[in-house]
């Protein structure tokens, strides 16, 4: 059992918190489950004995609610001390009520209990605002006849494009005639850009033989490749074995 957070305040009265009990009710069921106890059967005497000594221990000796319940136990314990009368049929357990009224609360428990649970096996299964993806219904299928069929087929073959037919012409690679364009621009200019030695309007095979001849040139040293900020426009200036030679 903890120790509640009770006060007495001007404007709220006496306040009770529980981190076990949310009432009279609820103590006194678990007093009675405590003990595995038969509820139609309660022995009063030991429950209300038990029930006084819990609510002084919580400090709730100026609870409403719990001094009720406690006037009314003691209250049923007096009843049962009497002597009972000897019609059996007129006598009335004065247990009754209480049962009745611990019943009806075990099964709002239960039912909060189990509403609980779902609450969290849901929260641990959905997030909170997911909305499930809406189903969408298949398509229907539609029905077609022989001419209806060989139509559709028709309109998806006109609808293709024509094949076009396309011939490779093989064009030869000019290493040669580029390395000597290189080494005569260089001679005269000591760095350009590698742009200027592709030319104006370069076809592939232009390009290409270029590229091979700069590499060639650069694995030997008679230039040089630079490329002073990243994405930037590559140079091509003259090596250190050109300049000897």
């Amino acid at each position: 059992m903890t120790i509640p957070a009770a006060g007495v305040t001007e404007d709220q009265g006496f306040v009770v918190k529980l981190d076990e009990y949310s009432g009279p009710l609820d103590l006194l069921l678990t007093l009675i489950r405590d003990q595995e106890i038969d509820i139609a059967d309660i022995p009063i005497a030991q429950i209300a004995d038990q029930f006084m000594n819990a609510i002084e221990s919580l400090g709730l000796n100026q609870a409403a609610d719990y001094l009720e319940m406690a006037a009314r136990l003691l209250r049923i314990k007096i009843q049962m001390l009497l002597p009972q009368p000897l019609d059996a049929d007129a006598w009335e357990d004065p247990r009754a009520e209480l049962v009745r009224h611990l019943l009806e609360y075990e099964q709002i428990r239960e039912v909060v209990d189990w509403l609980v649970g779902r609450t969290r096996q849901w929260a641990d299964r959905f997030p909170r605002g997911w909305q499930p993806e809406p189903t969408h219904a298949p398509p229907r299928p539609i029905a077609l006849n022989l001419r209806q069929l060989m139509r559709a087929v028709e309109d998806v073959i006109a609808g293709l494009p024509d094949s076009a037919l396309h011939r490779v012409v093989p064009r030869p690679l000019d290493v040669e005639g580029a390395t000597t364009r290189i080494v005569a621009l260089l001679a005269v200019k000591p760095r350009v850009q590698l742009r200027e030695l592709f030319g104006e309007r370069p076809s592939i095979a232009d390009v290409i033989s270029v590229l091979i001849a700069v590499l060639e040139l650069a694995r030997v040293g008679r230039l040089r490749l630079a490329q002073p900020e990243a994405f930037g426009p590559v140079g091509v200036e003259r090596g250190p074995t050109d300049q000897a030679a």
